[in-house]
C-alpha cells in the first residue's frame, strides 16, 4: 500500500519570483542624493542664523550676575550686549559701561579703560564713565591719571572716592587714603579698606573690615578673596583655602582669587592643583604676569629652568613689584652663568630689603663668581659680625677674603665656621651709622621701615634701654603690625627679659602666624622652660603650613633631642632630600637618629660626613662618636669624645657619652 505523504508536507508548488535588476549608475545617484540631503539638513542645523541677542535682556543678565557675584558671567552677557546693540544707540553706551564694571570687577584695568572709551564715543556723558576711567588706570598702576580722572568725577561718585583712597595709600598717605573710607559700610568700601590695610602691613587693622565685608556681602569673590589673604597671614595657607575655594563656587574664572588660590596651593604642596588653577587664571586673562610668574616658580623646583626663563620673560617686569620673584629671576640668571644680570636684580632686592639674608648670601655669592670679592664682603659684613652667623655665610666671606689675599680674615672666618655657631642671636646690624639712621627716622616720621632700622641701630650701638623705649612707642602707634611687634620682642630678648619678649611675640603671632614669627616665639617659649608650650607652637604651625623645610627641620631635631630619634628619620630624610647633603646640623641630627634606630651603620656614614664638613664643630664631633661606639668602634670614640672636651670642657652631653664608652 503506497503510504500516504503527511498534509503538511505535501508538495507545494514554489512561485518563482521575479528580481528587478536596477542600473548600478542609479544605485550610486540615488545615495548621492540621499547623502547630500543629510549634509544640507545638518548644514541648516548647525549654520541657521541664530535669532539676534536681545540687548537690553543681555544688559539685565548681566546686572544680575555681577549682583550675585559671578563677575566672568556678567563679562560674557555684557559682551553679547555689546555685539547686539546697536552702534549708535544708547543701550550701546550702556552696554559698553557695563562690560566696563565687568573687567574692572576681574581686574583687567586696560580692558575696561577700552570700553570706557568706547561708552564715551557712543554718547555716554564724562560724569558717567570718570569714576571707572580712574580704577581702570589704577589698575595700570597710572596713579597720576587715576587721581586726575576720579578728581573729574562727580562727588558722589563712590568708585572715583574708593579710587581716590587707593592711589594715596600707594602714594604713602596711609591716613588720608583711610579717612576717606572710614564711615564706608558697602562691601566695595570695606574690600578697599582692607587692601589699603594690608599693602601697610596693618594686618590686625585688615581683619576687621574684610569680615564686616564678608558678613555684608557673604557671596561677593572680593570679599572671601580678601578674607582668604587676612586668614592666610594671620593663621595660615591650610585654614585660608575654604575661602579661596568659596570665592570660586561663585565665580570659577575670578582671576584674583585663582591668583590667591595658586599661590596658597603651592604653599601647601598641591603642585598639581598649583598649576591647574594658574592654567584657569590664563584662560580668563591671557599672559597674566602673576600667573606666569607661578608657572616659573613650578618650574623652577622641576629644575626646567628654560621653561622657567620663558614664563618669566612673558611676565615682563615682576620682578622689580615681587621679591620672591626677583629672587627667582636672579637665581635662573646665576645658574645660566649671567652673573651680571643675577647680581643686578639681587642688588635691588637688597637694597628694597636689607635684613633678606637670603638675597644677601645670594648676591655675595654673584659678586663673588664675577670677582668682586670686595663687593662680596661689605654684602655679607652685617651677616658675618654677628655670633650667630651660619658656616656657608662664613666660609662664602672667607673665600672672599682668600681672593683679597687676607688670609688673615679668611682663617678667622673658616675657623668660626668649622667651630660653627657659638653664640645665641641677635639684633640684626645693617648698614650705616646711628647718625644716619636717626637723620632718616626725623625726616620721615611715619616710615615704619626707618622706625625699625632706629631701633635696631639703637641696639646695635649699645643702647638697649632707648631701642626698647622706641619700638614700644611704634608698637602703640601701629598695634596691628606684626613687624613693630617683632622688633619690640627683639629688642626686650637682647636684654634678657624673655617673658616680656614673648608677650611681645604673641602679639606678632596673632596676627601674622608666619615663619619668622613662629621662631622667635618657639625659641623664646624654649629659654623660658616652656618647653610643651613651644613644642604646642610649632605643631601648630605645621598643621598649617606642612611644607616648610625650617618647621619640619625644627620639629625633627626636637625628637632627636627628647630621645624620639627613630621617628625623626622620616622628616629629616624629606628635608634632606630638599637642602642636600651640606647642612651639618642636619647630618648630625640623622647620626643620631639612626642611632636611635638600631641602624649603626648608616649611623655612622652620616656622623662621618657632618664631622668633615665641620671637624671643630662639637655637636657633629659629639654625634660621630655616638655613631662609633654603637657601630662597636670605642677606640675610635674615645678619640672623638676626647677632642669635643678639649673644645668645650663643660659640655655635660659630651662628658656623658665619654663616660659610656670609659675603659
Amino acid at each position: 500500500m503506497a503510504e500516504t505523504p503527511y498534509p503538511l508536507l505535501r508538495g507545494v508548488r514554489r512561485r518563482r519570483s521575479r528580481r528587478i535588476a536596477i542600473p548600478r549608475s542609479r544605485i550610486r545617484v540615488v545615495a548621492l542624493a540621499v547623502l547630500a540631503a543629510g549634509l544640507i539638513l545638518i548644514a541648516a542645523v548647525v549654520f541657521r542664523t541664530a535669532p539676534p541677542a536681545d540687548p537690553a535682556r543681555s544688559l539685565s543678565s548681566a546686572a544680575a550676575a555681577l549682583a550675585r557675584g559671578n563677575y566672568s558671567a556678567a563679562q560674557n552677557a555684557a559682551l553679547t550686549a555689546v555685539a547686539a546693540a546697536a552702534p549708535s544707540g544708547r543701550t550701546s553706551g550702556d552696554a559698553h559701561l557695563m562690560l566696563a564694571r565687568a573687567y574692572l570687577m576681574m581686574g583687567d584695568g586696560l580692558a575696561a579703560e577700552a570700553e570706557v572709551v568706547r561708552a564715551q564715543a557712543a554718547g555716554v556723558a564724562a560724569a558717567r564713565t570718570d569714576g571707572l576711567r580712574a580704577r581702570a588706570l589704577f589698575l595700570q598702576h597710572d596713579l597720576d591719571g587715576a587721581m586726575a580722572a576720579a578728581s573729574a568725577a562727580p562727588g558722589d561718585d563712590a568708585l572715583a572716592r574708593r579710587t581716590r583712597a587707593r592711589v594715596l595709600a600707594e602714594r604713602g598717605q596711609q591716613a588720608d587714603a583711610e579717612q576717606l573710607l572710614a564711615a564706608d559700610r558697602d562691601p566695595a568700601g570695606l574690600v578697599d579698606l582692607a587692601i589699603i590695610r594690608l599693602r601697610a602691613d596693618d594686618i590686625g587693622g585688615a581683619a576687621r573690615p574684610a569680615a564686616q565685608a564678608v558678613r555684608a556681602a557673604p557671596r561677593d569673590p572680593a570679599a572671601l578673596t580678601v578674607q582668604g589673604e587676612v586668614v592666610r597671614l594671620r593663621y595660615g595657607p591650610t585654614a585660608a583655602l575654604r575661602w579661596f575655594e568659596a570665592a570660586l563656587q561663585r565665580d570659577a574664572y575670578h582671576v584674583p582669587a585663582l591668583l590667591a588660590y595658586a599661590a596658597t596651593l603651592g604653599d601647601v604642596g598641591r603642585h598639581a592643583d598649583m598649576l591647574a588653577a594658574t592654567r584657569k587664571a590664563l584662560m580668563a586673562r591671557p599672559n597674566d604676569p602673576q600667573a606666569l610668574y607661578l608657572q616659573a616658580v613650578l618650574a623652577v623646583r622641576a629644575r626646567n629652568l628654560d621653561l622657567a626663563q620663558s614664563l618669566f620673560h612673558r611676565a615682563g617686569a615682576i620682578d622689580r613689584t615681587i621679591p620672591a620673584a626677583a629672587l627667582v629671576s636672579g637665581m635662573i640668571d646665576y645658574d645660566k652663568g649671567r652673573y651680571e644680570h643675577a647680581i643686578g636684580t639681587w642688588r635691588d632686592l637688597v637694597a628694597r630689603q636689607p635684613m633678606n639674608l637670603i638675597a644677601r648670601r645670594a648676591l655675595a655669592a654673584a659678586l663673588l663668581r664675577s670677582g668682586d670679592a670686595t663687593a662680596a664682603i661689605d654684602v655679607l659684613r652685617p651677616m658675618v659680625d654677628r655670633g650667630d652667623a651660619d658656616s656657608y655665610t662664613l666660609t662664602l666671606a672667607a673665600r672672599a677674603a682668600e681672593r683679597l689675599g687676607d688670609r688673615i680674615a679668611a682663617g678667622r672666618w673658616l675657623d668660626r665656621a668649622a667651630m660653627g655657631a657659638q653664640q645665641t642671636s641677635a639684633a640684626f646690624a645693617i648698614d650705616g651709622t646711628l647718625a644716619s639712621f636717626a637723620q632718616d627716622a626725623a625726616q620721615a616720621p611715619d616710615d615704619p621701615a626707618l622706625g625699625i632700622a632706629l631701633v635696631r641701630a639703637l641696639l646695635t650701638n649699645g643702647r638697649a634701654a632707648a631701642g626698647i623705649d622706641l619700638a614700644r612707642q611704634w608698637a602703640a602707634r601701629r598695634p596691628g603690625d606684626p613687624a613693630m611687634q617683632r622688633a619690640l620682642g627683639d629688642a626686650l630678648a637682647t636684654t634678657g627679659q624673655g617673658a616680656a619678649a614673648i608677650d611681645a611675640y604673641t602679639r606678632a603671632a596673632d596676627l601674622t602666624f608666619d615663619e619668622p614669627t613662629m621662631l622667635r616665639q618657639v625659641d623664646a617659649l624654649g629659654r623660658s622652660g616652656r618647653a610643651q608650650d613651644a613644642a604646642a607652637t610649632l605643631s601648630l604651625y605645621l598643621a598649617q603650613n606642612p611644607q616648610s623645610i625650617v618647621g619640619q627641620r625644627l620639629r625633627a631635631h626636637w625628637l632627636v633631642a627628647t630621645g624620639g630619634g627613630a621617628q625623626a628619620i622620616e622628616p629629616l630624610e624629606a628635608v634632606r632630600h630638599m637642602v642636600g647633603n651640606r647642612n651639618v646640623a642636619l647630618l648630625t641630627d640623622l647620626a643620631l637618629a639612626y642611632v636611635a634606630a638600631d641602624e649603626p651603620t648608616v649611623a655612622r656614614r652620616y656622623g662621618q660626613a657632618a664631622y668633615r664638613l665641620s671637624p671643630l664643630t662639637v655637636a657633629a664631633i659629639d654625634a660621630y662618636g655616638v655613631a662609633l661606639a654603637a657601630d662597636g668602634d670605642t677606640g675610635g670614640a674615645r678619640q672623638l669624645f676626647a677632642k669635643a672636651l678639649a673644645i668645650d670642657p663643660a659640655n655635660t652631653v659630651v662628658q656623658g657619652h665619654a663616660r659610656g664608652v670609659a675603659r
